[in-house]
């Protein structure tokens, strides 16, 4: 077993949702079977939309440095960060540490490609951070799938339910479940991303769940299957395949 690292705060309550999704999809029979973490919930780290809107990349970059510091005390393997958004400034943080970090984009999009190939129309569903950025869009070329971005109307739907999680406001998941709806059936996307960590602490219906991947689901099974856990899905596939 390795230890995972994990840098967190993006935001606090996305965080523990990660934790609980990594113990709730590990297979074990006691505690010693589960992963062993190190959970850096730095909160006041800056805004990473505001970050990357405003060319201040600086300032969460700055912010974060001491964390990976930490993080190479405690002597972690691998290290997670449940925020996509943050994901933006991959490669600078990478070059910070010599601890591999979990690339949550590119992870994701394996899994698409994986399930549906080439040419595949994806919808994203993001911060306007990470829509910006455009790190989404990059990724996807390689895999030669084609990304969808919302319009600003959806966009800002999606960002009004991002905020209010973190503001702690009670979401009615059918909000999102339409929106999602709309992707599939209005713009004829074959799938669409949960690119945001705060989208994927909305319940929403089994239904729309089956047209969705979850980035922070795909973080989560790599998270275990590099700290030498198995997830529950991995052994169910294994047991059925």
């Amino acid at each position: 077993m390795k230890s995972l690292g994990v840098i967190g705060g993006m935001g606090p309550k996305a965080t523990s949702v990660f934790f609980d999704r990594v113990v709730e999809n590990t297979v074990a029979d006691r505690d010693q079977d589960h992963i062993d973490m190190m959970i850096l919930n730095h909160a006041t780290l800056p805004d990473r939309t505001e970050a990357i809107l405003n060319g201040r990349e600086e300032l969460f970059l700055e912010a974060v440095k001491k964390d990976f510091k930490l993080l190479e005390f405690a002597g972690v393997s691998h290290i997670a960060i449940p925020c996509n958004t943050s994901h933006y400034f991959y490669d600078q943080m990478q070059a910070m540490t010599d601890i591999p970090i979990i690339h949550m984009v590119d992870e994701t999009l394996k899994v698409i490609d994986q399930k549906y190939g080439e040419n595949a129309k994806i919808g994203l569903l993001a911060t306007k951070g990470t829509i910006s950025s455009g790190i989404y869009e990059k990724e996807c070329g390689k895999y030669k799938m084609q990304m969808y971005v919302p319009t600003e109307a959806i966009q800002k739907q999606t960002m009004d339910i991002i905020y209010s999680i973190k503001a702690d406001k009670v979401i009615d998941p059918l909000e999102l479940e339409e929106i999602i709806h709309q992707l599939i059936f209005d713009e004829g996307c074959n799938c669409v991303i949960l690119a945001c960590t705060e989208l994927s602490c909305v319940k929403i219906s089994e239904d729309a769940a089956k047209y969705c991947v979850d980035a922070m689901e795909v973080l989560v099974e790599q998270s275990i299957a590099l700290s030498g856990g198995m997830s529950k899905k991995s052994k169910s596939t294994a047991v059925y395949s």
